[in-house]
């Protein structure tokens, strides 16, 4: 295999940025040894010690692992940072469909695993959460942040509670995006108001031990600002921009139509 030569310029990050297209392109499948720092310092044109850069830039990435006397191999072919970059520059209805997907699968698992203590740390989200609602029971003007922390707490003991570490680790990080969206939805006069009722309705049908309940319940929670979303996009509005001033008084949600921006 031959490397295209890297130019002179910021040569640490052209060697990166040639080895991880390489990667991803499928030159070294994965567990496979890459070619030696002198082999890859010729190839590219550049000294060793930019070459042993470059490889440990993309060992930190989660691309490559070193094992002493035996040389480099190809952990993955796609960077898991550029992943997350990806879901950070997604848009609200991107984000909300990626939640929707874990958030039922988290609840549908946390039917059937759950302890004593997933429920009681779901419980005590949502009383911490109370503290910042008005008398209506909707997010206090000016509490918006606070609250969405507390919210943001409450889905991820629900996703925790499915006890499925590679769940819990891909919700652990998508999280902030999910309490950005949050933020913004909150502010957004368009979007659908908040009712805590949905929020007590997943505790319940996940501590009954029905998956299928639960998953439903997951899936009812974020329905209707899913679909605020997708009327929003439909006619032109990017959601997140209709912000009010926060001194507009807000309808009150229907009986029995709570809904939840998050």
């Amino acid at each position: 295999m031959t490397l295209r030569a890297a130019g002179r310029q910021s040569l640490v990050d052209t060697v990166v940025a040639e080895l991880r297209a390489q990667l991803a392109a499928g030159e070294w499948p994965v567990g496979e040894r890459i070619p030696t720092e002198h082999s890859l310092a010729e190839q590219l044109q550049v000294g060793r010690n930019t070459v042993r850069e470059a490889v440990r830039v993309l060992v930190h990435a989660g691309m490559l692992r070193s094992r002493q006397g035996e040389g480099t191999f190809v952990v993955a072919t796609a960077d898991p940072g550029e992943i997350v970059r990806g879901v950070q520059r997604a848009d609200v209805r991107d984000v909300l469909e990626l939640r929707i997907a874990l958030e039922a699968e988290g609840a549908r698992l946390a039917a059937l695993r759950h302890t004593g203590a997933d429920l009681e740390r779901m419980r005590a989200a949502l009383a911490a959460q109370a503290a910042f609602r008005d008398p209506r029971g909707q997010p206090a003007h000016g509490q918006y942040e606070l609250y969405a922390e507390h919210d943001i707490e409450f889905h991820v003991a629900v996703v925790d509670a499915a006890h499925n570490a590679a769940l819990s680790a891909t919700y652990g990080w998508f999280s902030s995006s999910v309490r950005d969206a949050l933020v913004a939805s909150l502010h957004d006069r368009h979007m659908p108001r908040i009712h805590e009722t949905d929020h007590h309705d997943l505790v319940d049908a996940i501590e009954s031990g029905d998956p299928e309940a639960a998953e439903r319940a997951a899936r009812s929670l974020l329905a209707k600002p899913k679909q605020a979303v997708d009327a929003l996009l439909d006619t032109g509005t990017e959601p997140g921009t209709g912000t009010g001033t926060g001194t507009e008084p807000e309808p009150e949600p229907e009986p029995g139509t709570g809904t939840d921006a998050g």
